[in-house]
């Protein structure tokens, strides 16, 4: 029944009490020596921080908040780069504001073909830091996701509710190495054996990890060596709204 008067408020037009827009933040690769893609980051549309407008949301709007999340990204997304030149488009997803797989992705696949963005560049990250209510509801999500050909991902992975768990219920595509691991990771050698772990576990399930939150040339070669390749950081470039940021690819 919940599921039910959720998606009817938002098929009825129920508007968000707040505005919010996007910024971008560069993913690259290190062997490739180039941008792999781009996350998507919620932003104020007056410079507020991701916290301030997350704070606004609710049981009663979150699930209009996260269509709208897709929506904007992918077509913020497909302004800022040309056709023949789309990366891989990162974006956040709640678990739990999603309802019905199948019918709250009928937004998304709709930005996707109105703007011509390749569903293939469209990777969705499932957030570790949001407590899962129905392993299984989600795991329909990622296999709905998989389905059209999407990119599935687990977001801040190590300090979130269920850790290596959930790899073992479902494996997406790729995970992202929490910052709070990656902090000073050059020194620290406890950080440096649970990513070693972690990579090794990927690479044995062919799953693709992505280091987040790399802001030194020490972290980003010590994860190097431990055999990272997609890294994300303000060592690299910072998010940034309506435009592309310079980008540090040594």
């Amino acid at each position: 029944m919940i599921r039910q008067t959720q998606c009817g408020a938002c098929r009825d037009g129920q508007t968000l009490p707040f505005s919010f827009t996007m910024a971008f933040q560069p993913i690259i690769d290190s062997q490739k020596g180039r941008i792999w893609g781009h996350e998507a980051l919620v932003r104020g549309t007056n410079g507020e921080g991701a916290g301030a407008i997350l704070a606004q949301v609710n049981h009663e709007n979150r699930y209009r908040f996260d269509q709208e999340c897709r929506i904007r990204a992918i077509q913020m997304a497909a302004k800022l780069f040309p056709v023949d030149q789309r990366p891989i488009l990162s974006i956040n997803f709640m678990p739990n504001a999603v309802y019905e797989p199948e019918a709250c992705l009928r937004a998304t696949l709709q930005a996707a073909k109105k703007t011509g963005f390749p569903l293939k560049n469209i990777m969705f990250e499932l957030t570790e830091g949001e407590k899962i209510d129905d392993i299984e509801h989600v795991k329909s999500i990622i296999a709905e996701y998989k389905k059209w050909g999407l990119i599935t991902a687990i977001d801040d992975f190590g300090a979130g509710f269920a850790g290596l768990s959930l790899l073992a219920d479902f494996q997406p595509d790729l995970i992202k190495i929490d910052m709070h691991l990656v902090r000073d990771i050059d020194k620290n050698i406890a950080r440096q054996a649970i990513v070693t772990g972690i990579v090794r576990t990927a690479l044995s399930l062919d799953i693709m990890v992505i280091a987040e939150g790399v802001e030194s040339q020490q972290e980003f070669q010590l994860l190097k060596d431990l055999g990272v390749t997609l890294f994300q950081g303000y060592y690299f470039a910072k998010p940034r709204t309506g435009a592309l940021s310079p980008v540090n690819l040594s």
